[in-house]
């Protein structure tokens, strides 16, 4: 276990207290702090995993923010606020809505803990964390968006699935944004180390990458009341430790792009290293002229919703 190390969760709804529950049963860290607007349902969900970590002997405590400010010198800081998408919402609503949230809890995280290393989760994914990196004025290695480990572990979901066969051993890869933007790469997905392309058809494979960008919504359609936590929650877990137990590993996260891949000042889903300080290397790997023009296209759409945020004046006075 990491001594003394403190995470914050911001929002304690399904996602965040998933990533919660996770950690304490991986007694991953000294305390898991929560902080919601429902303060009665955060403090709820700390009784009872603090009641589930004895029942595990984990260490972890779980405490309860009731202010931002108890959300004090975290090494790890997780945001799941956000609004869903509500009927008759646009997707630029919805945008501006989180926007202003996103902005307000991470002023919060900034001013009460300086040094910790954000995780995004709240949606839309690469640009909430574009908005996350502008107003902490972190460097880009402490501002990542999780979703390539949750896009990357569906499609591994879906080709093991239809194979039948080969759970635990298959590795999938996925880059780009989050949604219907995601970039596939089957030429870098692999089953105990054979090619994706020697064990399944083209079609196999193209079904596969159909569904996996389509992975939330397939979910969303079965619950009807809510959308996909364990995975989403479960990936972020991953993330949190990795950056407590520096473990130097490589996922897929959202990260500001400098100059990489060719494109800059956009936040996008790429290989990175995940280790103490966060995001502490970006890998780039061969794109074909293919998957280029679908990362391109993929980094035009996030794009866009910047500028979306930038034509409301939403980054004004900084």
């Amino acid at each position: 276990m990491s001594v003394g190390k403190r995470v914050g969760i911001v929002g304690a709804g399904n996602v965040g207290a998933t990533v919660a529950y996770s950690l304490v049963m991986l007694g991953a860290c000294h305390e898991v702090i929560l902080r919601d607007n429902k303060i009665d349902v955060a403090r709820g969900k700390a009784l009872d995993m603090s009641q589930a970590a004895s029942a595990v002997r984990s260490h972890t405590v779980v405490k309860v923010a009731e202010e931002m400010s108890d959300l004090i010198n975290c090494d790890v800081v997780v945001i799941t606020a956000g609004s869903p998408r509500l009927p008759g919402m646009s997707r630029d609503d919805l945008l501006m809505i989180n926007a202003k949230i996103t902005k307000e809890v991470i002023q919060g995280v900034a001013k009460y803990s300086p040094d910790a290393i954000i995780i995004m989760v709240s949606n839309p994914l690469d640009a909430m964390t574009y908005v996350a990196l502008k107003e902490s004025g972190f460097d880009r290695s402490r501002v990542i968006g999780m979703a390539g480990i949750l896009d990357s572990s569906r499609m591994a979901a879906f080709i093991q699935e239809k194979l039948g066969y080969g759970g635990g051993q298959i590795r999938a890869s996925v880059m780009g944004g989050h949604g219907d933007d995601m970039v596939p790469l089957p030429r870098y997905s692999t089953v105990a180390g054979v090619p994706l392309s020697d064990v399944l058809t083209d079609a196999e494979i193209e079904e596969i990458v159909e569904r996996t960008r389509k992975g939330g919504a397939e979910i969303v359609g079965h619950l009807k009341t809510g959308s996909a936590y364990y995975a989403p929650a479960k990936s972020t877990a991953i993330m949190v430790n990795a950056i407590l137990k520096d473990t130097k590993q490589i996922y897929p996260c959202a990260v500001l792009l400098e100059g990489e891949y060719g494109f800059n000042d956009v936040v996008s889903g790429v290989p990175v290293m995940i280790g103490a300080n966060g995001a502490e290397k970006i890998l780039e790997v061969t794109l074909n002229e293919q998957e280029k023009e679908m990362f391109k296209n993929s980094c035009e759409s996030v794009q866009g919703l910047i500028d979306t945020l930038k034509t409301n004046n939403f980054f004004d006075g900084e």
